[in-house]
C-alpha cells in the first residue's frame, strides 16, 4: 500500500507535487454521477472522458484508479462545490470526504479545485454546439469535470510562468 496522498486546495502545493508531466484526472462529483475528464501528458488542454453511474465508493474508486493508471496520471483534480458566497455545504463536505476516502488508496496528489459555475459553463458550451438534449444529460458530467481541470490547468501554466 502506498503512502496516502497529499490533498491540497492551493494550486501552488499542489504544483509542487506533481512531476513536470503527466495527465491529470478531473473529477465533477455528483451524488448519481462521477464526471470524468483528463489532460494531454503535457497537461494543456482537459478532455472529457466518460459519466460514472456512483455505486459504492470501492468500485467508483477503482475505477478511477484504473482510469488514472491507463492513462499513465499523475494527480487527481477534483471540483469542489462551494456556494457562491464562498461557503460550503453537504455537497462540499461529501466532495472533501470523497477526497479523503481516495487518498487512501492512492499516493496520486489529490487537488480540490473550486468548480462554482462549472455545470453552468458546461451546458452553455453544449447549447450553443446545439447539442441534443438527450446527448447533454449523457456528457454535461464529462464536460463538467473538463471545465473544472481546464482552470486548474491554465492555473498550472500561470505558476509555470511566473517561476520561469
Amino acid at each position: 500500500m502506498n503512502a496516502p496522498a497529499a490533498i491540497v486546495e492551493d494550486p501552488v502545493a499542489f504544483a509542487d507535487a506533481l512531476p513536470p508531466t503527466g495527465a491529470l484526472v478531473g473529477l465533477d462529483l455528483g451524488t448519481k454521477t462521477i464526471g470524468v475528464a483528463v489532460s494531454d501528458g503535457l497537461r494543456t488542454v482537459a478532455t472529457p472522458l466518460e459519466t460514472l453511474r456512483r455505486r459504492k465508493f470501492r468500485d467508483d474508486a477503482a475505477r478511477l484508479l484504473e482510469i488514472a493508471a491507463g492513462r499513465s496520471a499523475v494527480g487527481f483534480v477534483l471540483g469542489l462545490p462551494v456556494n457562491m458566497d464562498g461557503s460550503e455545504g453537504p455537497r462540499a463536505q461529501s466532495t472533501r470526504a470523497f477526497a479523503r476516502n481516495l487518498s487512501r488508496l492512492t499516493s496520486l496528489p489529490i487537488a480540490l479545485w473550486d468548480e462554482r459555475l462549472s455545470t453552468v459553463a458546461a451546458e452553455r458550451a453544449l447549447l450553443e454546439a446545439d447539442t441534443s438534449r438527450k446527448r447533454r444529460a449523457e456528457v454535461i458530467d464529462s464536460v463538467a469535470a473538463a471545465y473544472i481541470l481546464q482552470g486548474m490547468l491554465d492555473r498550472l501554466r500561470h505558476i509555470g510562468r511566473e517561476r520561469a
